[in-house]
């Protein structure tokens, strides 16, 4: 399972008044001082690139073994929309946000579907959709729909769009922390997952871990091993073994969304992944 890093994680150090991380040196940093191996970015960390910078950064992300893999659309798109005005416009977004993944050497781009009351819009965002999904055919990138309020906030829902705009290059972007609000976390990663090329291992907070007891049968690995951070919002462990069991073994990338420093709750978010990864494995 590859680990990777949402680069979100790192927006309050990008956006550093003092001394601001550079977003071309991202990767680096993913790679040396995080110990991740790919970056998943979001398109406000873009605003105002142009085609040379994207270029740039591919370029950089490439020579330090960190590839940019996923390019995700934050604002919602009016897929949906009953004015078609409206609606072509997240058409446009979609594929200018396609054509940048791909530029950046990403194999995959998301977007998010603005919520509708209407019970003909479900229709409607099918038939946008099939016309972004042609285009991202023809870049050969693939397209995700990311967990948003209204048409997509159920698995189900979800997976009936799938099947309704059809094609290869349609997927999903399944996110633990909209798992959490389902009602049965597990059921619904089991059933997104099978069609993610991605999935957003997003974290909140941590406890540090309990000291070991004064235990005489403790073995020496015990004593040797290193602290598993406790994650407090919701349990990573489930969700992890719900990704593997489905045979998922791609690309998790770590999106922490706590306070504090950011470098220690990403640190934090991969040791307890790392673990929960090699327990679930351990238990197939």
């Amino acid at each position: 399972m590859l680990l990777t890093l949402c680069v979100s994680s790192l927006r309050s150090l990008i956006n550093d008044p003092d001394e601001p991380l550079p977003l071309h040196e991202v990767p680096a940093f993913a790679r040396d001082s995080l110990g991740l191996n790919g970056l998943s970015l979001s398109t406000d960390l873009l605003k105002g690139a142009h085609r040379t910078d994207l270029e740039a950064l591919r370029d950089r992300a490439d020579k330090v073994a960190c590839s940019c893999l996923l390019l995700e659309e934050i604002e919602p798109l009016p897929f949906a929309a009953a004015d078609p005005v409206r609606a072509q416009t997240a058409i446009d977004r979609a594929q200018r946000v396609l054509r940048a993944a791909q530029i950046l050497g990403c194999n995959s781009a998301a977007v998010r579907i603005e919520p509708a009351d209407d019970p003909l819009a479900s229709d409607r965002a099918v038939e946008r959709l099939r016309k972004t999904v042609d285009f991202a055919e023809r870049l050969e990138v693939n397209l995700l729909l990311a967990p948003h309020p209204g048409l997509t906030q159920q698995a189900e829902q979800v997976t009936d769009l799938l099947k309704r705009i059809g094609g290869f290059r349609i997927g999903t972007l399944p996110d633990f922390a909209a798992a959490a609000e389902a009602s049965d976390p597990v059921v619904y990663l089991r059933r997104l997952t099978p069609y993610a090329s991605v999935v957003i291992a997003s974290t909140i907070a941590f406890d540090a871990p309990e000291a070991l007891p004064d235990d005489e049968s403790l073995q020496v690995e015990d004593l040797l091993a290193d602290p598993v951070p406790v994650h407090t919002a919701y349990e990573l462990a489930p969700m992890v073994e719900a990704v593997i069991s489905v045979g998922f073994d791609i690309t998790l990338s770590i999106n922490y969304r706590g306070q504090g420093d950011p470098v220690l709750g990403i640190l934090a978010s991969r040791t307890a992944l790392e673990a929960a990864i090699e327990n679930a494995h351990e238990r197939e």
